[in-house]
């Protein structure tokens, strides 16, 4: 199997650390193009009209700038060459739509190895993904 664009979500901890070297190395051995991106979450309803703006304040994109910088240097190191794409939303739909759009054939994302209650009240990212992608999707444990 051939994979020609390896889309990979990273948002600098130790499984997205994880994901980002699989897709490195996959990206290395198939002669890929790697897209990395990193998410900040867009709040729902009607948080941003009180006040707050639309990001998480929590979470703002200035942080998945850094992160996707500090992408950078890690593949800057191993000599291995990247797109790096900020996106805006949920990240698990910015995922897969991110990678419909660069047509991608391999989503790459880490897993945290979540208790259950933890995963029923704020879901998985890497599930959702795996759900919805219309391609292969890699979960790197």
């Amino acid at each position: 199997m051939t994979w020609k664009t390896i889309v990979v979500g990273y948002q600098r901890d130790h499984a997205s650390n994880r994901a980002l070297e699989r897709a490195a190395d996959l990206a290395t051995k198939h002669d890929s193009s790697l897209v990395v991106t990193s998410i900040a979450h867009l709040l729902k309803g009607g948080a941003s009209s009180k006040g707050i703006g639309p990001y998480d304040p929590a979470d703002p994109p200035e942080e998945h700038r850094a992160e996707l910088e500090h992408a950078r240097e890690l593949l800057t190191d191993k000599g291995v060459k990247a797109e790096y794409d900020l996106e805006l939303g949920d990240p698990a739909d910015a995922i897969v739509a991110l990678a419909e759009r660069r047509k991608a054939d391999l989503i790459v994302v880490g897993t945290h190895e979540r208790k259950l209650v933890d995963r029923l009240l704020h879901g998985s990212v890497s599930g959702d993904v795996s759900k919805h992608a219309h391609c292969d999707v890699l979960i790197v444990h």
